[in-house]
C-alpha cells in the first residue's frame, strides 16, 4: 500500500476513534457512570486513538508487493 494511503486511513481511523470515544464519553458521563473528572477530548479519548491509528500505519506500510 502506498504511504499516502496508509498514512490517510490511519488519519481517517484515528478521527472516527476519537469521535466514538468522546461518544462514549459523554454517555457515560450522562449517565453518571463515570466520574465527574473524566472530560471529553482528553488523553483518555487520544491516546487509544493514537495507538489503533499507528498499528493500523505500521501494518499498511510494513506490508510490501513483492
Amino acid at each position: 500500500m502506498p504511504d499516502f494511503v496508509a498514512a490517510l486511513a490511519a488519519a481517517i481511523l484515528f478521527c472516527v476513534v476519537v469521535l466514538l470515544l468522546n461518544a462514549l464519553t459523554r454517555l457515560t458521563l450522562g449517565l453518571h457512570l463515570a466520574p465527574a473528572d473524566l472530560a471529553e477530548n482528553g488523553l483518555a479519548q487520544f491516546v487509544p486513538a493514537l495507538v489503533v491509528s499507528v498499528l493500523v500505519w505500521r501494518r499498511a506500510v510494513g506490508r510490501r508487493p513483492v
